[in-house]
């Protein structure tokens, strides 16, 4: 069930992420320019038969092979300094979401309203419905409203867990004692999974993350209802 799902990311669902996706194009358009000039010098170098035996040093193209991996790299440095600073950047969080890993589940409470925390596990397989993802799907998801600047707080109480949903582009450490936090902004609706990334034991791919975004409105009414 759901094979494909499983296999592919899902398109971004926050501009930073989307900001990330540009990043690694971009990236990528570059390497793959390196590489074609570097295969075509090492074909006509291989198939060339002028020879120089006296040549001892060419200071021109030492010059333009120090110089040209110099400027591509602040191509490369620039944008990725811009992407770490607006990752770490929290703006005006409007709902702050708290997020504690456990062996093997999460826990989330919601801050800013009085009795609002549950726990959400994993669907084993076999109670899957015929639209469940296997291994993604939980019990209880994280609801939480779009075009809002929101705030996530990760801990941990046992062990190391790592909080990560890739189309929101946030993967966190839960660190027991620790509180780290970062801040993500939704653009849409959806559904959006996630999985703990760090190798917290032998259930540490049984801890899905599931967050469905919707309008503020519906989530004024779920909220209400939660508390």
């Amino acid at each position: 069930m759901a094979t494909w799902s499983n296999l592919n990311f899902q398109d971004g669902g926050a501009p930073l992420m989307e900001q990330l996706s540009f990043f690694h194009d971009h990236t990528l358009m570059i390497l793959g320019m390196i590489t074609a000039l570097v295969s075509y010098l090492m074909g006509s170098l291989i198939f060339n038969n002028n020879i120089n035996r006296y040549l001892l040093e060419g200071q021109t193209i030492e010059v333009i092979w120090t110089i040209l991996p110099a400027i591509t790299l602040v191509f490369i440095a620039l944008p990725s300094l811009r992407l770490l600073y607006l990752l770490e950047e929290v703006v005006n969080p409007l709902i702050t979401l708290k997020s504690i890993g456990h062996q093997w589940y999460w826990s989330y409470e919601y801050s800013d309203f009085k009795s609002s925390e549950f726990d959400s596990y994993m669907i084993p397989t076999n109670e899957l419905e015929n639209d469940g993802f296997r291994l993604l799907d939980v019990d209880n998801r994280v609801i939480l409203p779009h075009n809002i600047n929101i705030r996530v707080m990760i801990t941990a109480a046992d062990v190391i867990h790592s909080w990560t949903v890739p189309a929101l582009g946030v993967k966190i450490d839960a660190t027991p004692g620790r509180l780290n936090q970062s801040s993500f902004f939704m653009n849409r609706s959806g559904l959006f999974y996630g999985q703990c990334s760090e190798i917290c034991g032998t259930n540490h791919s049984f801890m899905p993350i599931v967050i469905e975004s919707i309008s503020a409105n519906m989530f004024i009414k779920w909220i209400a209802k939660l508390t």
